[in-house]
């Protein structure tokens, strides 16, 4: 019997500033791929940033586009040659998928594949929708006890991880996050489950500092203007400079202040993006061998993610702070663009999300 479907809806970006939810073609699953009703889509800064902005660097919106690549579901279809769901299965679904076969991929370093579509990345639609069609081996399957909106948590939770995974956090280290937006804080929680001994988180504010110590920040310290005497500050309050700096916010006096700050033989892992060029003490980097990594998405984290969320290390309900129906799309970005809001989910389908 042939499945029946309501009518499907997606928030289509068509230009900056022009964001509406519209009626959506649904792309039956081929080989390898499976047809999801959408449950949960977080919204990400880089949603937001295309519909102000209508770009990020050279991915620009040339065409209208469907936004969100947070997200969860339940698959509904399986295309030719998928073994590993089926039909009722929850998932959460990792939004970039690779071509598998070029060096990257073999390699294990899938993100820096050049062909990899990413959902809502220019000019690939994205998942806030009723329903998404995706390939099954990006889809994971979801613990009975692990809501949606926890599963689309791990989206952003895997950049902090791969972020941690990247500097080489371990037992004992001693870390340093800068930025306490979205990506900062899964980084500090997810430095912390996998064995910081201290971490302290820095920002412009002070409220944002505030949550940060709620869920787990050893320290915070509001920044200063001077890298050099912030980076001093830092190393006071934690007693010792950080071995490891993970840098979320992009700012360039921010950037400055990990290099300061970390111990010689140390590393400063790049995350936040911000201005395409920026003044760096690169001759304090070299002579006191920092190491200097750069942090692009994750490869092979949602297991990770997933799992540090089902065995209750990391708890990112405290971070959901506005919940809205698919329907309140629009009034759902404009809460994510008020800076009101940690995490903004919108609940896309009609399943209990809890």
């Amino acid at each position: 019997m042939a499945l029946q479907l309501e009518e499907n809806v997606a928030l289509v970006l068509r230009k900056i500033d022009d964001l509406s939810l519209e009626p959506f073609p649904v792309k039956e699953p081929e080989d390898g791929e499976v047809l999801i009703e959408m449950q949960s889509v977080g919204i990400c800064g880089s949603d937001v940033h295309y519909w102000k902005r209508g770009c990020i660097g050279d991915f620009i919106v040339r065409e209208p586009m469907v936004l969100g690549h947070e997200s969860s579901g339940k698959v509904l279809k399986v295309g030719p040659n998928v073994k590993n769901l089926k039909p009722g299965d929850r998932v959460t679904i990792e939004p970039g998928v690779p071509c598998r076969r070029c060096d990257f991929c073999k390699t294990g370093r899938y993100n820096l594949c050049p062909d990899v579509v990413f959902l809502a990345t220019p000019p690939v639609h994205g998942s806030i929708a009723r329903y998404h069609t995706h390939a099954a081996d990006f889809c994971f399957k979801l613990p009975d006890h692990v809501s949606y909106e926890e599963g689309a948590f791990c989206e952003p939770l895997s950049v902090g991880v791969h972020a941690c995974r990247r500097a080489g956090v371990a037992v004992g280290a001693k870390v340093l996050v800068t930025g306490a937006g979205p990506i900062g804080l899964v980084s500090m929680l997810a430095a912390k489950a996998m064995g910081a001994d201290t971490v302290i988180m820095t920002d412009i504010s002070q409220s944002r500092l505030d949550f940060a110590k709620s869920i787990g920040a050893d320290h915070v310290l509001l920044a200063d203007k001077d890298p050099q005497a912030f980076a001093q500050q830092i190393v006071e309050l934690l007693g010792t400079q950080p071995n490891i700096s993970i840098e979320c916010s992009g700012a360039e006096p921010s950037i400055q202040t990990t290099f300061f700050a970390t111990v010689s033989g140390g590393v400063v892992v790049l995350v936040g993006l911000g201005r395409p060029l920026a003044s760096l003490p690169i001759v304090n980097a070299a002579v006191r061998e920092i190491d200097i990594r750069g942090v692009f998405r994750y490869a092979n984290c949602y297991p990770a993610a997933l799992s540090l969320i089902a065995s209750g290390r990391i708890n990112v309900k405290p971070l959901i702070t506005h919940r809205y129906t698919i329907s309140e799309s629009v009034k759902a970005f404009e809460m994510a663009e008020s800076g009101q809001a940690i995490k903004v989910m919108i609940q896309c389908g009609k399943d209990k999300q809890n």
